[in-house]
């Protein structure tokens, strides 16, 4: 196995990704348009095939009445089938908030379904209490129905800022 980082997700390695399954999110239920991720960390097996990925991106998110402030949106994260319960998961998420410690914002951000917060609670993610607005073609959307929203500190003694959370994008 081998980590390798590029950019933007091309659609040969999202079809190396998700092979057969139609939504591998299992995100299409929330009815949301999702923002491209700026840049990946990956794992490709031994034969050089792409198993594993998580993105980041850096956006803006306003919280309460306070000016907005750089977060690094995590997101993207998936497993080829053939490949999950393998740890790679784990493996992906770590070296993607390693990444996102060293690019400025002191915090980072993801969406997730609610069975997957245990997940992101071990790599230090908390539920972001209250209400998260996201923007969507047709306007700005409250969130809450669609996941859980987490955060994590990046820089020491980091903390999530108080107030409703505004996204000035779509979610990641």
């Amino acid at each position: 196995m081998e980590l390798i980082e590029f950019g933007r997700l091309n659609d040969e390695q999202y079809a190396a990704l998700a092979g057969d399954e139609d939504d591998p999110w299992n995100a299409a239920e929330f009815g949301l348009a999702w923002l491209p991720k700026d840049h990946y960390v990956a794992v490709c097996d031994d034969d050089g095939r792409l198993v594993a990925a998580a993105g980041l991106v850096v956006i803006e998110v306003q919280f309460g009445a306070q000016p907005p402030i750089p977060v690094v949106g995590v997101g993207g994260v998936i497993v080829t089938a053939s490949h999950r319960g393998r740890g790679l998961g784990r493996w992906v998420i770590s070296e993607a908030l390693t990444r996102a410690e060293a690019t400025g914002p002191e915090i980072a951000m993801l969406f997730c379904r609610v069975e997957l917060t245990g997940l992101y609670g071990r790599h230090g993610f908390a539920e972001v209490p209250g209400q998260v607005f996201v923007d969507q073609p047709d306007g700005v959307v409250e969130i809450s129905g669609a996941g859980v929203t987490m955060w994590r500190p990046l820089k020491a003694g980091a903390e999530l800022p108080d107030g409703i959370v505004k996204v000035n994008g779509l979610p990641f």
